[in-house]
């Protein structure tokens, strides 16, 4: 639900928010997003990105119903047709488990955030992937899936920058595949701390550092 995270991901901004901030919403689908990213955010531009037509038309149907103007462009996310630095804020919303090409992905976020800019990044993790409901349903490039450990390790690699106090792990009950959470909520099992459980998702607000490592240096 896009909603839940984009109301989780302003929570973890440390630092007032960008004014009338240039937003990607990469691999928008079908503009759920849209409304709740224009008030939360208040963008000067939305502009929504997805490989799929059909997901670009329904898109633009969500933003016209909205009164919103998006623009919408044709792409996968891993060759983004937009210039370097010129976007803010990057909205990636559990997008990452469909890409085979995440390095890739990640790395045109990278390019296209203006130094200082946000990548917002909310996604499933492979303990929700890896699950019988999931996998009956649905397919994804299982050989790609992470931990949040290891989104967090390819979020550091790329070279952007946040703290713990940036990171949340919901554990949201339609996430828990296995019984989704039914044994909790009728108080036959305690719900595990965490910690202690396999965390079914992640949200992150990761920052492009304002000035690039010195040459020769660590990211």
């Amino acid at each position: 639900m896009p909603r839940v995270a984009i109301n989780d991901l302003r929570g973890l901004f440390q630092d007032p928010l960008p004014a009338s901030p240039v937003l990607l919403d990469a691999g928008c689908g079908q503009g759920k997003s849209f409304q709740y990213l224009q008030s939360v955010f208040a963008p000067s531009r939305i502009l929504g990105v997805d490989a799929d037509p059909q997901s670009l038309r329904l898109s633009g149907e969500e933003a016209a119903r909205r009164g919103l103007n998006v623009e919408l462009i044709g792409s996968d996310c891993a060759a983004l047709p937009m210039p370097d630095a010129s976007v803010d804020v990057v909205f990636c919303h559990h997008r990452f488990h469909h890409l085979v090409e995440q390095e890739q992905a990640l790395a045109e976020f990278h390019r296209v955030l203006k130094p200082g800019g946000y990548l917002l990044f909310a996604e499933s993790t492979q303990a929700y992937i890896d699950t019988w409901v999931i996998r009956w349903f649905f397919r994804h490039p299982m050989h790609v899936q992470k931990s949040a450990a290891q989104y967090l390790m390819m979020l550091h690699k790329q070279g952007f920058e946040f703290s713990s106090q940036n990171v949340s792990y919901p554990y949201l009950w339609w996430s828990r595949a296995r019984d989704f959470g039914l044994l909790v909520r009728l108080k036959l099992m305690k719900p595990k701390p965490f910690g202690h459980r396999e965390e079914t998702l992640i949200n992150v607000v990761a920052r492009k550092p304002l000035h690039a490592p010195a040459e020769g240096k660590a990211s």
